[in-house]
């Protein structure tokens, strides 16, 4: 049976390995094992599912994984943590042949670093790239059917935002082109070595097909950056310089059926295709 691992365990653990939580990997290890079954019944694994985790630490939410049944791919930056992780999972009898741990920068890994291949993601992932690195992992790993990530608080709620939300902006969107998200639980600082100054939250999403299959995702996201660079602007004035002039902005937004005096935190990532979209058509804009 796998023993998960408590505070004082976690304080052992780190001591034996001359570990130091680090501001710069964003490092915050969880310490309480109600914690960590909290997020892998959240997680809604399938039998025998083959999870992707980043930045697994000292292997809190490694060993959970494991209880529960599931392949593990965990990626860890900090290499010494990387090479622990194997023997933390001997010692607190996890079975054996079903945990893969790479020594790698999950902003940088690749589909063919994984075999077999990941179908969900589950993370306590650093705070301080939590954002590109989801965006990163559904981008290069299409296998990713679906997943639960615990980030910093705010971006969470970044993250689940809907249309016309005073939070909704890049992360909402973005994500909104790869998975339906919500919002999936808080987590108090309490259950973190060291103690972070925020509330964490958890997000769960499931992946789901583009809204357009018609417009390279780059162009999309391209809308998407220029409508909220100035989010207090109207698309008309936001998008100028993306599409060569206010003028032609305007054209392009009414050819995609956009209000061009609308801002870019009312609209769905839909009409960012439809925009990008138009844009890849000059004969459909309206002289």
């Amino acid at each position: 049976m796998t023993e998960l691992l408590g505070p004082a365990e976690i304080r052992v653990l780190a001591s034996r390995l001359g570990v130091a939580p680090t501001k710069r990997l964003g490092q915050n290890f969880v310490h309480d094992p109600n914690t960590v079954r909290r997020i892998v019944a959240a997680a809604g694994l399938a039998a025998d599912e083959v999870v992707l985790e980043v930045g697994p630490g000292l292997g809190s939410l490694t060993l959970g994984l494991l209880a529960a049944g599931a392949r593990v791919q965990a990626v860890e930056i900090d290499p010494v943590l990387a090479g622990a992780l194997e023997q933390t999972a001997r010692d607190r009898g996890a079975p054996e042949g079903r945990l893969t741990v790479h020594a790698a920068d999950a902003l940088r890994v690749t589909a063919a670093q994984f075999r077999p291949a990941p179908t969900a993601l589950v993370a306590n992932l650093p705070y301080n790239v939590a954002v590109p690195v989801v965006l990163n992992l559904l981008a290069e790993l299409p296998t990713l059917r679906h997943g639960l990530v615990m980030v910093q608080k705010e971006v969470a709620d970044r993250l689940t935002a809907t249309p016309g939300g005073k939070v909704y902006g890049i992360p909402s969107v973005k994500l909104a082109w790869y998975a339906e998200a919500r919002p999936a639980g808080r987590v108090p600082p309490s259950v973190f070595w060291p103690v972070p100054n925020v509330d964490s939250g958890l997000v769960g999403f499931v992946r789901r097909e583009p809204p357009r299959a018609d417009v390279p995702r780059a162009d999309v996201f391209r809308v998407i950056d220029a409508a909220f660079a100035q989010r207090r602007k109207t698309l008309r004035a936001a998008l100028a310089g993306w599409a060569g002039g206010p003028e032609r902005a305007a054209r392009v937004l009414v050819a995609a059926g956009v209000d061009p005096g609308a801002r870019g935190e009312s609209l769905a990532v839909g009409a960012f295709a439809d925009i990008a979209a138009a844009a890849n058509v000059p004969a459909s804009l309206p002289e």
